[in-house]
């Protein structure tokens, strides 16, 4: 009986007495595994890099700003604007439905000098709570906190390019600014927190909300004294906003006076929601992506069966004369079987090495060079997929050529010229 050692040389000799048929059959499953590999990873980069940029502006968060109400559903002329105040958020800080509320107003008209130099970036009057709700990391010092709004304190927290425009090079800690004439001592900096080349929040200034109410409060006609610029929140469910949304809608319209069904008087922004709504387009990415990668795969495949059979074909006498020797149909069927599972495998594992590389280089090259996109990684799920496809192309490569090898009538494979 023949070994299965005997019958691996005799797959390897086949295999390189037809080096370039070989070489481009493993060429096109290679291909196919690469390209699902890179295909979904590609999708899989997209998705990590759009979630990445979402969470720079806050974790878990739904913004609202002051908006306008209109006098009816869909109508936009004669529309009533309202702000939002201090009493909106202490009535919404009691909905069981949060877990976190804050607010800030904010001003872009006012100025801050220090000793060195000048910069006109916003100035935020917000809580202390405002650095969990939104992203603020804290490059040195501290954060606002609660005696600095009890207390008003005159302090502030520069962010990253407004401390490196009023102090070049310069300690700042315990520093003091002046804003609008104003003088502030800094207490922090902020880490650099920009997407791409949008640095408006590395320029932002933080000092406490009660000391911007009392000392730059909002302008414009028929604007209370204690307005507010923006009310954040956190919902109670991690990811759900559900229940949040429809709670907040109907406490700040029974506050200012109309329908919560105007959907028109709300200027909110719902980071949940777009990140769910991002995931359901990258889901869909990866299954069209996957799809086309399986489908390069599977003709790859169809390929390796071709060949696999003009083998066959071409071997009509050596099986004969195999045969006629004493070879088994199980021994023959065996060689060609082997030879087309070897060669899908050994090729689908050099696509897996290849795509894999690549991948890496690129994730050594552009990682945090392109905002919102993260380059392509080896995703566990796609490599899993195509080794199960490789298997099953394997079998079907070279189960169907062998039986039809292993089928032949020995005397009338010898006749065959």
């Amino acid at each position: 009986m023949q070994s299965f050692v005997d019958t691996l040389g005799q797959v390897f000799r086949a295999m390189m007495a037809n080096k370039l048929r070989s070489f481009l059959t493993m060429f096109g499953i290679a291909w196919g595994v690469g390209s699902l590999l890179v295909l979904v990873g590609l999708g899989e980069g997209f998705r990590s890099g759009q979630h990445k940029q979402l969470a720079t502006f806050g974790n878990d968060v739904v913004m609202m700003w002051n908006g306008t109400i209109p006098a009816l559903a869909n109508q936009h002329t004669g529309m009533r604007p309202y702000q939002f105040t201090p009493d909106d958020e202490a009535a919404l800080r009691k909905l069981p439905e949060l877990r976190a509320v804050t607010a800030f107003l904010s001003r872009n008209d006012l100025y801050e000098v220090s000793a060195y130099a000048n910069s006109s970036g916003q100035v935020m009057g917000v809580e202390p709570n405002y650095s969990t709700v939104r992203f603020v990391p804290i490059a040195e010092g501290r954060f606002l906190d609660d005696k600095d709004m009890t207390e008003r304190r005159r302090v502030v927290v520069l962010g990253s390019k407004s401390a490196s425009l009023l102090f070049p090079g310069r300690p700042l800690l315990g520093e003091t600014i002046t804003i609008n004439d104003v003088r502030f001592t800094v207490v922090g900096s902020v880490q650099s927190i920009s997407r791409g080349n949008n640095d408006g929040d590395n320029q932002k200034v933080y000092i406490p909300l009660t000391i911007m109410q009392e000392l730059f409060a909002m302008k414009g006609d028929n604007v209370a004294q204690n307005a507010l610029s923006s009310i954040q929140y956190q919902p109670a469910t991690k990811g759900d906003t559900t229940a949040a949304v429809p709670a907040v809608h109907r406490v700040i319209a029974e506050r200012h006076g109309f329908d919560p069904s105007l959907k028109d008087a709300f200027q909110e922004w719902d980071t949940i929601q777009e990140e769910h709504m991002i995931g359901a387009i990258f889901n869909a990415m990866d299954v069209f992506l996957g799809g086309v990668g399986i489908v390069t795969l599977a003709l790859g495949a169809v390929g390796i069966i071709n060949i696999m059979l003009v083998s066959v074909t071409e071997r009509t006498r050596e099986i004969g004369l195999l045969k006629a020797i004493g070879a088994t149909k199980r021994s023959i069927l065996a060689q060609f079987f082997w030879e087309g599972l070897l060669l899908t495998a050994v090729s689908g594992l050099i696509g897996i090495a290849v795509s894999a590389g690549l991948m890496w280089i690129l994730q050594e090259l552009l990682t945090g060079k392109v905002p919102g996109f993260d380059p392509p990684r080896l995703v566990p799920w796609s490599a899993a997929m195509a080794l199960v496809c490789l298997v099953l192309c394997g079998v079907v490569a070279g189960l169907y050529p062998a039986s039809k090898a292993a089928a032949m009538d020995p005397i009338e494979a010898l006749r065959r010229e």
